[in-house]
């Protein structure tokens, strides 16, 4: 399978993201802890545009119990961090994914991810949990989305794998790539929707994680990518010096925070 690193090294072109990982302060493996609320409700929102962060609904991450929405919104935006990725089948403790989906996705994407904390937070088992995810698909528990529609992941950095394939879980990276998913239910590969591949991953649109939750992935520019780090970077301080996984690299720090 082709490594998301791809994405990172060919999109950066002339701008240096993506420089390596980050070393883990602690064990990546140990006790999922809850991000300060306050900050986890800004790191959330950090990934919307600006003009729809006050209407949007916001979910943190209890541990014990899953997702319980701390506000409820007004403009059909919904956004959380993502903690887990369930097809790595790995409890790990540093993935953060700031995501917000519309309506359409709130009932159909991100009702997985809510799905898999929940089943985190009971104690199933990694492999178990993937199992009951992948049986929700095959009984259709879990639908393709019924309209079109899209997913922000615009905020100013990200922490996950940098593999798609799924016994490869030793690539975690922080990085900026902010982008924009638009659902592509069953859209099986790039050549159907005309898509560019990747790579090389950009500068135009490609097909990522085929199949009902499937989407086509449009990262955003290097202007609009360092606008989106420059104005956010009280917040990558905050993130920063909360732990030590969410600093940037070095290249893709505001300079102020250099």
């Amino acid at each position: 399978m082709k490594p998301l690193a791809a994405i990172v090294a060919v999109v950066s072109l002339t701008t240096p993201f993506a420089k390596g990982a980050i070393p883990a302060a602690d064990d990546p493996h140990g006790t999922l802890e809850p991000m300060p609320r306050s900050l986890e409700v800004r790191f959330a929102l950090s990934a919307l545009p600006p003009s729809l962060r006050e209407g949007a609904t916001v979910y943190v991450l209890d541990p014990a119990r899953g997702y319980i929405k701390e506000r409820t919104g007004t403009n059909g935006q919904h956004c959380f961090v993502s903690r887990t990725e369930w097809k790595f089948a790995d409890y790990r403790n540093d993935i953060y994914d700031p995501t917000c989906y519309d309506e359409t996705g709130a009932r159909h994407h991100m009702q997985v991810l809510f799905d898999v904390a929940a089943l985190r937070a009971r104690g199933v088992p990694a492999i178990q949990m993937k199992r009951e995810i992948e049986s929700g698909f095959h009984t259709g528990r879990y639908r393709a989305p019924d309209r079109p529609g899209l997913s922000y992941m615009t905020a100013p950095l990200m922490r996950t794998y940098m593999s798609l394939d799924p016994s490869d879980k030793s690539t975690v990276m922080t990085m900026s790539m902010p982008h924009i998913m638009y659902y592509a239910p069953n859209v099986t590969h790039d050549a159907v929707v005309g898509g560019g591949g990747c790579p090389p991953c950009a500068p135009y649109p490609f097909v990522f994680e085929p199949g009902p939750h499937g989407y086509i992935i449009q990262r955003l520019g290097e202007k609009e990518t360092d606008k989106i780090v420059r104005d956010e970077a009280e917040l990558e301080r905050d993130l920063c010096r909360y732990r030590s996984v969410l600093c940037l690299p070095a290249p893709q720090r505001p300079t102020a925070l250099k």
